[in-house]
């Protein structure tokens, strides 16, 4: 099980990860596209990420906007596995803009 991660390792990880903030038990980012369909396809494509790992963001979507909530339910908070997946949102984000 992944364990954990106390609040000097989240301000380590989001050192490389600086569009998220810790907020509680959690880390966001939000992103505002150039439009509604291309919102939607960045949704859809870490939709599939996320199924392929069993690890599953909240995602709010407003209009063009959308923020992007990561934490590991099952224990209760921050963990690698939210880092790793913030990374690979980056990544979407990144080639979608």
């Amino acid at each position: 099980m992944t364990e954990l991660l106390n609040d000097t390792q989240v301000a380590e990880a989001l050192s490389g990860l600086p569009e998220w903030a810790q907020d509680g038990a959690k880390i966001t980012r939000t992103v505002e596209f150039a439009s509604f369909p291309q919102a939607i396809q960045c949704v859809n494509r870490i939709a599939e990420i996320a199924e392929s790992e069993n690890h599953h963001p909240d995602f709010d979507i407003r209009w063009r906007k959308v923020t992007f909530s990561l934490s590991t339910h099952s224990q209760g908070g921050i963990t690698s596995k939210d880092v790793t997946l913030a990374e690979e949102i980056d990544g979407v984000v990144d080639a979608l803009s």
